[in-house]
């Protein structure tokens, strides 16, 4: 899902509330680090990554500072953060305002959907056996036309021009023609 803000916004928008969540332990700020400094230690190098896995230091000061650096690091550091965390923890990153706003969006834009393909269809409504019924007149009117032509029943021709009107114009026209022409022949 495309995101409607960037990610160093979101983290503005996130990070009181990732400094408040209780659910934000030593264990799993020290998973986010490692996370981080491992895979890719262009955004934490080892000397940033002790420095922000100090246990002298509380977790909530680690994590601001943390989250301080990456907004100062850029739009990819932001990004790899949020995958860490997505990885690491779930339930956290899936109850992350910015994530709820984007889920509250998304229902909103599948809702909207939902109406536009009810309208769509509005046209059938009659049901199957409206089809059913339609086709099979259309058919016995093509039976009786094919088999008209020939020497056995001569009388669909007065059937086709009655049959005509309730149909619009250009079917009117089109099966009027081919009664005249049957008349010629």
């Amino acid at each position: 899902m495309p995101d409607t803000d960037g990610y160093l916004e979101q983290l503005q928008t996130d990070a009181q509330f990732l400094c408040s969540e209780q659910r934000m332990d030593t264990e799993l700020v020290d998973r986010l680090v490692l996370q981080l400094n491992r895979i890719y230690p262009q955004i934490l190098s080892d000397k940033e990554a002790h420095r922000f896995r100090n246990l002298s230091v509380s977790t909530k000061v680690r994590l601001a500072e943390l989250l301080k650096h990456l907004h100062w690091k850029g739009e990819e550091s932001c990004h790899e953060f949020y995958r860490a965390l997505h990885i690491h923890a779930e339930d956290v990153y899936f109850s992350l305002p910015s994530r709820v706003r984007q889920r509250e969006i998304a229902d909103q834009k599948w809702a909207n959907s939902i109406e536009v393909r009810q309208e769509r269809y509005v046209l059938n409504d009659r049901g199957p056996m409206f089809f059913l019924s339609c086709f099979s007149f259309v058919l016995g009117m093509a039976i009786l036309y094919y088999y008209g032509e020939g020497q056995s029943l001569r009388c669909t021709r007065g059937f086709l021009h009655c049959s005509a009107s309730r149909l619009s114009k250009d079917a009117k026209n089109v099966f009027i023609s081919y009664a005249v022409i049957g008349k010629q022949l």
